[in-house]
């Protein structure tokens, strides 16, 4: 819903945002796909689904949406199809996934941790900090690779310019040097904001007040309806080794 209103993508259709999100990050046999032709044409689909939308936006007097802003922006409206089609790639999945994945950890941490819920419930004013502890905890994308761009020793280690190195939040943000008992699921902890599940510098994620916005709007409204979501079953992982996520959940809600 929240893609489809940053898009002004027809409402009607929101579904097939998080649809095409799920072709992009999961394997055969575990998402809406089960042979790479398939994937091969729902991605064509969706493709030529935004490539139709660019030329409706780019032939209309500019407006607030982000397609609309990316067909009209000066650094952006000369971009191939290829660039555009990867950003909003990029913004489908950054958009779904790790949002949706880190509400599923946040009902798994608590319920793993009942002491933490308990404290949630008797203080909703503890939300903002439980939103930061359950990125950290999950920390959704569990890697990401860069390109050095000069020779760098790192703690004995020498990277060159050139070499991909791969950097693995998920183990980041379990550090022991950064996070005392990183392991561990903790609402008062006080740097959990210092996590590194939306990368840092210039690659920081462009949506990540927007993410954060999400979460917090979610528990404050759970808190008001439900008196409890109980895990009742084993989560089933996504299976991937790059999105650190849950293909189902069963729970059960005490309204």
């Amino acid at each position: 819903m929240t893609l489809a209103t940053l898009f002004d993508f027809p409402f009607e259709e929101r579904r097939k945002l998080t649809m095409w999100s799920d072709t992009m990050t999961t394997a055969p046999g575990h998402g809406p796909w089960n042979t790479y032709a398939e994937r091969r044409q729902l991605l064509a689909d969706c493709r030529n689904y935004f490539v139709g939308l660019w030329n409706e936006r780019v032939n209309a007097p500019p407006a607030g949406d982000l397609i609309s802003m990316l067909a009209h922006g000066a650094e952006t409206r000369n971009s191939s199809m290829d660039q555009y089609f990867s950003n909003v790639t990029l913004l489908i999945i950054g958009g779904n996934d790790t949002t949706r994945n880190t509400i599923s950890g946040s009902i798994f941490a608590l319920n793993r941790n009942p002491d933490q819920y308990a404290k949630l419930r008797a203080n909703p004013e503890l939300i903002p900090s439980m939103v930061s502890e359950t990125i950290r905890w999950q920390t959704p994308l569990a890697h990401m690779a860069r390109v050095a761009t000069q020779d760098f020793e790192f703690r004995g280690k020498t990277i060159k310019a050139g070499d991909r190195v791969v950097m693995w939040y998920v183990s980041g943000n379990r550090d022991e040097q950064m996070f005392e008992h990183g392991d561990d699921f903790d609402l008062e902890r006080r740097n959990a904001r210092n996590h590194i599940s939306f990368g840092f510098g210039i690659h920081r994620c462009l949506g990540l007040r927007l993410a954060e916005l999400q979460l917090r709007i979610v528990w404050e409204e759970i808190l008001k309806r439900f008196d409890n979501i109980e895990v009742v079953g084993e989560p089933k992982r996504i299976y991937s080794n790059f999105i650190k996520g849950y293909e189902t959940l069963p729970v059960r809600i005490a309204a």
